[in-house]
């Protein structure tokens, strides 16, 4: 699992519009590597929103925000498109990523237990290395606190 001072895991994966996108390309840079479990869904549309909402701030700040979820490409391209999301979103088919970054977790829901993802949010130094990371996420008052992080970074 991925902890505050590690170096964070780099990836080179397929993005929305048929890109692809690594860490190691946005070297110098604070990133924001966000976690959430499916497109189109209410909390995923929420935050995305919030981070769509708050994009301009992010950039004033010198943070590249990205989105994950094990969706396809073409998924991405219609959450994308359907919400005028102006940052990449990265398909994370195989897992590796949310492996990478201990996001891949049992979950409980009416007593049923399954595998998914943990929504979480990493915000990654310009040295590479994980400066804050949020698990267990709850979409109310995330991306503030998120950008409030960016910009002491």
């Amino acid at each position: 699992m991925v902890a505050e001072g590690d170096k964070a895991p780099n990836f080179e994966k397929q993005t929305d519009g048929g890109g692809t996108l690594s860490l190691t390309a946005l070297k110098g840079r604070k990133v924001v590597l966000y976690f959430y479990p499916k497109d189109d869904t209410p909390g995923c549309t929420t935050e995305a929103q919030g981070f769509r909402d708050a994009i301009r701030e992010f950039d004033a700040a010198g943070a590249t925000v990205i989105g994950v979820s094990k969706d396809s490409v073409a998924r991405h391209d219609k959450f994308k498109a359907k919400y005028d999301l102006p940052f990449a979103l990265v398909s994370d088919d195989d897992g590796s990523l949310c492996e990478a970054y201990g996001v891949w977790v049992e979950k409980k829901n009416y007593g049923r237990a399954y595998m998914g993802i943990e929504r979480s949010t990493f915000l990654i130094g310009a040295d590479g290395k994980v400066a804050k990371a949020w698990r267990k996420v709850r979409v109310k008052g995330h991306v503030d606190a998120v950008l409030a992080a960016a910009r002491d970074l």
